[in-house]
């Protein structure tokens, strides 16, 4: 917890044992959020069957989870007040968990890995150098952050009950979007930057007006942002491209719209729409 007492008495000047139990509290609420054992009663996460698009990896299916949203920090405080048992004061408690993310970040950026107690957060380069005396180069050598987890959350992780609800969408799905501005998968989504999105009949194809890449916000569905610029590339497994001016800050999903039917000489008679199961924030 030495993270959140820099955080306390460089920034706030407030007494740092009360941060720290609101911390403790609060990352033992994170993880049980998502594994609670009441007894012998666990969780279960849902996952659905996908393609494998692997060469040689084994079965032709691999699971993904199907998760209804990405919890935030006001979400997990909140479930700390409404399940949890915290009683304190609740603007204090986002306050605190605020300030000990702010430094937690500043402090990876310095090179620290962060042992939270469940996991352990370090910084990781990637790409291979020649020399000692090669430059650093941001496409070659992406830099990101990697997580480890530790023995308590492996032991949780080892009681979740795994649910096959069956097979994802034949008609196509979303995998994943790399965000090459901010460095993240499935996280954000950066106006003018390039882009990746990785999926199963995703290819961009059909003259129907409405074929092409969305960004459609989550709290006014209604609304689409087109992507405009060539595609650099587009395939029934890949597209990619830069992203249009976005509006931020703001939640949106990914939306594909084609006649790509999977044949190369056949077109759908009617667009269908690819939604991503997740959402990209644009800050």
């Amino acid at each position: 917890m030495h993270i959140l007492y820099y955080a306390v008495n460089d920034t706030a000047h407030e007494p740092c044992g009360l941060a720290v139990h609101f911390l403790e509290q609060f990352m033992k609420d994170t993880v049980t959020s998502a594994i609670k054992r009441a007894g012998d009663v666990l969780h279960r996460i849902h996952v659905k069957l996908y393609p494998n698009q692997l060469p040689n990896g084994g079965g032709p299916y691999v699971a993904r989870t199907s998760s209804e949203k990405v919890l935030t920090i006001d979400d997990i405080c909140t479930g700390m007040e409404n399940k949890g048992g915290f009683s304190g004061d609740k603007d204090t408690l986002r306050k605190y968990v605020k300030q000990h993310y702010d430094e937690l970040v500043y402090r990876l950026c310095d090179g620290f890995a962060v042992n939270t107690g469940y996991f352990t957060l370090y910084p990781n380069v990637g790409g291979t150098f020649f020399s000692p005396k090669e430059a650093c180069d941001r496409d070659k050598h992406p830099l990101d952050i990697r997580l480890r987890p530790a023995a308590a959350l492996t032991h949780l992780l080892n009681l979740v009950q795994l649910h096959v609800q069956g097979f994802a969408d034949p008609s196509g799905f979303i995998h994943q979007f790399s965000d090459a501005e901010s460095s993240t998968v499935n996280k954000e989504v950066t106006g003018g930057g390039q882009f990746v999105i990785t999926g199963d009949k995703i290819k961009i194809a059909g003259k129907h007006p409405d074929c092409g890449v969305y960004f459609e916000l989550t709290d006014e569905p209604d609304k689409r942002i087109k992507v405009t610029r060539p595609l650099g590339k587009n395939k029934p497994s890949e597209v990619v491209g830069i992203a249009p001016g976005m509006i931020a800050p703001k939640s949106y999903r990914l939306v594909i719209v084609t006649q790509f039917s999977g044949s190369s000489t056949t077109l759908l008679k009617e667009p269908r729409s690819i939604v991503s199961p997740f959402e990209l924030a644009a800050e």
